[in-house]
């Protein structure tokens, strides 16, 4: 029979009250090149009768217990061996999507694969109510969703560890799929809802409780959500720092002609990346390389070497180019060329004057095999009376790799700067779903309340407050249900005792 799930105000926003779950099925691993070893995964009330249609067995399989098993077509007309195969079946409601649950993990050859995906297929049979169909994207998680085993905070952590690249992107992701934003949001739902109760018993109980001095539970409530407004603005902003994790944290290089720019990058990606060549300018226009440097996603842009006048057009172009990814960057490394003075031309000093203090500076002396410790000495003093004493200074060799290792170490660290990582706390990441609700539901109605509780006007007050629960609930999938606050009312004022 095909089941009916009724799913109460929970899930409301999102799904009809009542609808039908065929039983579906999919492949977990890629099918684009052949393995050792493809998933393929099974939910819903058939599971069980799959089992015993693959594998010929009457039996129904023990829950959570690997077994080594022969899988048939038995509907193709013949006894057709597909493979031998590990099942392990997840009785509901304890499984990853609260129904029954089959794992099938197979030999990886794409034969193999497609072979079992249609002797599935083929023990679907709507007209004998096995209603069995393959997944859409995103499917068994939606049926988590909607049995209850995750909120929509938990599901988004999962789409996020799955595209993690880096380190940082997923101990960011295991945030969310394992529930700690989840924790922050319902944390912050019981405030507003508690104080949502405080108010209803002033407007519906208040003389029936006798409840006396409304003027310092207002204040109380407003100094609450003053408080809590606070939060939820420090969380979006370290919500937006975290999210340069995702998109890669943007790093120029920049420098004269002829500095080493090029053979730096080549250095730290370990790889002919870029062209070198002892003839300036050979870098003409801004080359993008994607890194994953201690952990974190970087965009490491090897820009034109900027000088004054220069009667060629490309390498003009070259230069403004390289002039707007230093603007665009979050991360500059200043590359100086020991063997040439001035160490730092006018038109760097510009440059960098302009985007200073606003983004971090890392400058790189370069070619110190190549000259005497005094001008390195030199180097060091210039960049400090131009800049001051506050930017890391590395001093290296791409020639024969001296300080290059120095150099990634102090990148890493400040990378954490940048991030909002400085305090070895775990990043956190937001859906920009996420972020607008809270922007413009809960921080909103926290303002409309704080206003209209000035006011006097406790049913309006009451109902901003409402809207900013409700904001939160979109969040969680959980919405905020009458008895819910009067609950909170009656445990707390005692009403009709």
């Amino acid at each position: 029979m095909l089941r009916r799930y009724t799913l109460g105000n929970r899930f409301n926003s999102y799904f009809p009250a009542t609808f039908y779950h065929p039983t579906i099925y999919a492949l977990s691993t890629s099918l684009a090149q052949k393995s050792a070893v493809a998933v393929i995964r099974i939910t819903g009330t058939h599971s069980k009768f799959i089992f015993q249609q693959l594998t010929g067995s009457e039996k129904c399989p023990i829950a959570r217990r690997a077994s080594l098993r022969t899988l048939f077509d038995l509907k193709s007309g013949t006894k057709n061996l597909l493979d031998s195969s590990i099942v392990i079946y997840f009785a509901g409601p304890k499984s990853f999507t609260g129904e029954d649950m089959l794992e099938l993990h197979l030999h990886g050859g794409k034969a193999v694969v497609k072979s079992v995906l249609k002797a599935i297929e083929r023990i679907g049979n709507k007209q004998a109510e096995k209603n069995v169909r393959y997944a859409l994207p995103g499917e068994f998680s939606q049926r988590a969703f909607q049995n209850g085993c995750m909120d929509l905070t938990e599901v988004e952590g999962v789409a996020d560890l799955i595209d993690a690249e880096t380190e940082t992107q997923r101990r960011s992701a295991v945030s969310g799929m394992t529930g700690k934003n989840k924790e922050v949001f319902e944390r912050w739902r019981s405030q507003i809802v508690s104080n949502v109760a405080q108010l209803t018993a002033i407007i519906d109980f208040g003389d029936d409780a006798e409840i006396n001095d409304v003027d310092n539970i207002l204040r109380s409530c407003a100094q609450e959500m003053r408080s809590l407004k606070i939060e939820i603005q420090r969380y979006l902003e370290k919500v937006d720092r975290s999210s340069i994790l995702q998109t890669g944290i943007k790093v120029a290089l920049l420098g004269s002609p002829n500095a080493g720019k090029s053979s730096l990058l080549n250095c730290i990606t370990n790889d002919d990346t870029s062209i070198v060549s002892d003839v300036p300018g050979t870098t003409r226009d801004s080359i993008d390389v994607p890194l994953d440097i201690g952990g974190f996603k970087v965009v490491l842009c090897d820009t034109a070497g900027i000088r004054g006048a220069s009667g060629d057009k490309i390498e003009l172009e070259g230069m403004r180019r390289a002039r707007a990814k230093a603007v665009e960057s979050d991360l500059m490394i200043l590359v100086i060329d020991a063997t040439s003075k001035p160490f730092v031309a006018p038109e760097l000093c510009d440059l960098l004057r302009s985007q200073l203090p606003a983004k971090e500076l890392i400058v790189v002396i370069n070619k110190m095999d190549a000259v005497e410790l005094q001008t390195v000495a030199d180097a060091k003093q210039q960049v400090q009376a131009l800049f001051g004493d506050c930017f890391k200074i590395n001093v290296v060799s791409c020639h024969d790799y001296q300080g290059i290792e120095n150099l990634v170490d102090t990148l890493s660290a400040t990378f954490r700067k940048v991030s909002d990582l400085a305090h070895d706390s775990d990043p956190i990441t937001a859906s920009k779903r996420v972020q607008d609700i809270l922007k413009r539901d809960v921080i909103d109605g926290i303002e409309d309340f704080l206003a209209t509780s000035e006011l006097g006007d406790l049913v309006m007050a009451s109902e901003s407050l409402g809207n900013a629960a409700e904001g939160i609930g979109k969040i969680s999938g959980r919405s905020v249900g009458v008895e819910e606050v009067l609950g909170v009312v009656f445990s707390r004022f005692c009403v009709g005792k």
